[in-house]
């Protein structure tokens, strides 16, 4: 196990955000060099050390496409809780940003997300994904689905397992219920946050195939957003560094390999309920009444 619980794992997301941020924007002091542990005797693992990986995206932009670049840290100490008040220097430049706004994958997600909105001072919402399981098989995606019609598929793992249209359709018909039904619960009558030109942290418990925060990933761009970061906790390899061509910056804070499945990497790994998720967004939404969001 690598964090006791999405709490802890989500404070340890903040700390790696506040740490490699600075007034110039996000992540743009890192010269290629591996920084100095921000742990100090960080978490680690029964299984060995993994590795805290933060990436650089090569997104296409203006200037031409960036050199996607590592850097990596070590977990060693089991079940470090970092201490927020570490994450108010003022020379870093994500805590107390007006334009940054957190983004949770519902249910998850949202008990990590809601530690790094409370430890850099972000409003925090959530962006409604609803994975597509493969018909017998509910826990391998084949795909994912988001607001406003959003549909990305694993086109490799519906071809090798030869699912038809009309299965895709049918679990699509019936997440997208669910999807309306949540985003109603989770909102209400709350208009969506206003994202266009902001930073936006796009925020998860974890991801395997990495398929529902795709679908958050295309769904986030239609609204024109300054710049996206993707931070989970724990990720596969391979499907972290996909991220770095789709998005401006990738924070995953342990790969381990073999991956098998987001929950082994946790001690406490229950499933976050609906009721935990409106009471978190509601002490955020509390702690941030100085903050309006318009859209």
């Amino acid at each position: 196990m690598l964090f006791k619980n999405r709490n802890a794992a989500g404070e340890f997301v903040a700390k790696e955000l506040a740490a490699y941020a600075n007034p110039y924007g996000f992540g743009s002091s890192y010269n290629g060099t591996p920084h100095a542990s921000p742990y100090g005797d960080a978490q680690g693992t029964s299984g060995g050390t993994p590795e805290v990986a933060t990436t650089r995206g090569t997104r296409a932009s203006p200037k031409g496409r960036r050199q996607g670049r590592t850097h990596s840290v070590s977990l060693r100490k089991r079940h470090f809780s970092p201490p927020t008040q570490w994450l108010g220097n003022p020379r870093n430049g994500l805590p107390h940003r007006q334009d940054v706004v957190v983004l949770a994958l519902p249910r998850g997600g949202v008990p990590v997300a809601f530690e790094v909105a409370q430890a850099l001072n972000a409003p925090l919402d959530v962006l409604v994904v609803r994975k597509l399981g493969v018909p017998g098989q509910k826990e391998l995606a084949m795909g994912a689905i988001a607001s406003n019609g959003v549909q990305v598929l694993n086109e490799d793992i519906v071809r090798s397992l030869r699912i038809s249209e009309a299965a895709i359709n049918r679990v699509m018909a019936k997440e997208q219920q669910e999807l309306e039904r949540r985003e109603y619960l989770y909102r209400g009558d709350r208009p969506t946050p206003k994202l266009h030109g902001r930073t936006v942290i796009l925020v998860d418990d974890g991801f395997a195939t990495g398929a529902t925060m795709r679908a958050a990933v295309v769904a986030l761009q239609q609204h024109k957003p300054a710049k996206v970061i993707v931070a989970v906790p724990v990720a596969a390899s391979e499907t972290c560094k996909d991220f770095e061509a789709k998005v401006d910056e990738v924070v995953c804070l342990a790969t381990p390999s073999p991956f098998y499945s987001v929950g082994l990497w946790y001690e406490d790994f229950p499933q976050t309920t609906d009721e935990e998720v409106r009471d978190l967004l509601q002490k955020a939404a509390n702690n941030q009444q100085t903050t309006t969001i318009s859209v």
